[in-house]
């Protein structure tokens, strides 16, 4: 019996203040889509760091004809200075520090150029003698580029010493500066839905004040009072995270997985499962929202 007058009493709520709890809804499923995006993008970047950073090298380039570093001077490296920095790159000083050096000559420097920009104006536009000669250094511990930097930066025969960390590290600062903006767009919308969840409790509780009174008349407890009030918030909150839910499986169903991942097949991105995890956290926070909004503008508007 008491299950049955609390189900009427929530559709009675939800039935007077339809346009406030339709906007409830919506307001909670655009914050909660962003929150899962921001979820999302969390999880990609450390997706691709995981994969990117056991791969990236430093790259010890070599001179290549008229280069304008001091280093370069006398011209392009000779094979002597080459065999030399070979021979330091082996040796035993670097040995705790490099776990694999492989060099790459003109033609695969070439060849990979080639195949790069193979689609865009700047195919054919570089001849093979004009390409630089490198050593792709794999260090045990990425970190350590500074070691490898000290020992060839003012090398004879080294243009430049690149560590690919540091290009990634602002690839993946760009990504984090777009996902905190996504967060404080959220933030800002779950505010909104917080105070519209009160504002619609609110309201529900003083249209419903006469009979809030005769339960209290009649004995009922302040939770049987209270819950039809909270499970209207919980019910509108949880379309909403469903909602949100839905959303975000749709992008990654049709744009991510259907659209992107075939032109990136070099990495995983993230998939539906990775979307149900999330969705689960988006309803757990929109049910916490509406409870707490709810039971904070209870205790203000409702006296029992």
């Amino acid at each position: 019996m008491r299950v049955q007058f609390v189900l009427s009493e929530i559709a009675t709520g939800l039935r007077r203040n339809f346009s406030m709890v339709l906007s409830v809804i919506l307001v909670t499923f655009v914050s909660l889509t962003f929150v899962g995006a921001a979820m999302l993008m969390q999880m990609q970047i450390s997706s691709m760091k995981d994969y990117w950073y056991d791969r990236v090298e430093v790259a010890v380039f070599l001179c290549p004809p008229d280069s304008e570093s001091p280093n370069c001077a006398t011209g392009e490296v000779t094979d002597e200075q080459i065999q030399e920095i070979r021979d330091q790159l082996e040796s035993p000083e670097l040995a705790a520090y490099v776990d694999e050096v492989y060099f790459e000559d003109k033609e695969t420097a070439h060849r990979l150029f080639e195949e790069q920009f193979a689609d865009t104006s700047l195919a054919g536009t570089i001849p093979v003698e004009q390409m630089s000669q490198s050593f792709r250094v794999s260090l045990i511990d990425p970190e350590q580029y500074e070691i490898i930097n000290e020992y060839f930066s003012t090398t004879p025969g080294v243009e430049e010493v690149v560590d690919q960390n540091r290009l990634l590290d602002q690839l993946f600062s760009i990504i984090n500066i777009a996902t905190v903006i996504a967060i404080g767009i959220a933030v800002l919308m779950l505010v909104c839905a917080v105070l519209l969840i009160g504002t619609t409790i609110r309201l529900s509780a003083q249209s419903r004040r006469r009979e809030t009174g005769i339960m209290r008349l009649v004995g009922a407890s302040n939770t049987l009072i209270q819950l039809p009030f909270v499970l209207e918030g919980v019910v509108a909150a949880t379309i909403g995270a469903l909602l949100a839910g839905g959303t975000l499986a749709a992008i990654v169903q049709f744009f991510i997985g259907g659209w992107l991942q075939p032109r990136v097949p070099t990495f995983t991105l993230v998939g539906l499962g990775d979307v149900v995890a999330i969705g689960v956290g988006l309803v757990v926070i929109g049910v916490l929202m509406a409870v707490i909004s709810s039971l904070l503008t209870l205790r203000r508007y409702l006296k029992v």
